[in-house]
């Protein structure tokens, strides 16, 4: 501690801050180096905020799975059930080195349908469901 001649009274004592900030940047390098990495989230793919001005027709290859306002399910086009949907995936992706399928539903459907499908998709052996959010002509 350091001292420094003050009145007439007496002396007064300043705190020595010296080694205070050395333990407080030992501190901030200890820290710095048990800091984990910064958790990233999954990669994601965001569509562009305009449309193309040619889009391009879809991959006849690409397999979309909707589910309908009314519980109703179609794989592109051929109409599908709740039950079969499972059988008719493995069957769809059993040769298939690519294992992405699209989901599509529109706004009225709950969210449990959406997820019941996605659960159901992954449990046939598809390894990436993409979402489409869109509002469907019916």
């Amino acid at each position: 501690m350091g001292m420094s001649v003050a009145n007439a009274k007496g002396f007064a004592s300043e705190p020595n801050v010296v080694p205070l900030i050395d333990v407080l940047l030992v501190l901030i390098i200890i820290f710095m180096v048990i800091t984990p990495k910064i958790p990233t989230g999954l990669p994601t793919l965001v569509p562009p905020a305009t449309p193309p001005i040619n889009p391009q027709p879809p991959d006849p290859n690409t397999i979309v799975v909707r589910v309908m306002q009314d519980g109703k399910l179609m794989i592109n086009e051929d109409a599908s059930d709740w039950d079969s949907l499972g059988t008719r995936m493995g069957e769809i992706f059993k040769q298939r080195a690519n294992k992405i399928a699209f989901l599509e539903g529109s706004n009225d459907v709950p969210f449990e349908q959406v997820a019941r499908a996605i659960d159901i998709m992954r449990g046939a052996g598809v390894e990436h469901v993409g979402l489409i959010s869109s509002n469907l002509n019916e």
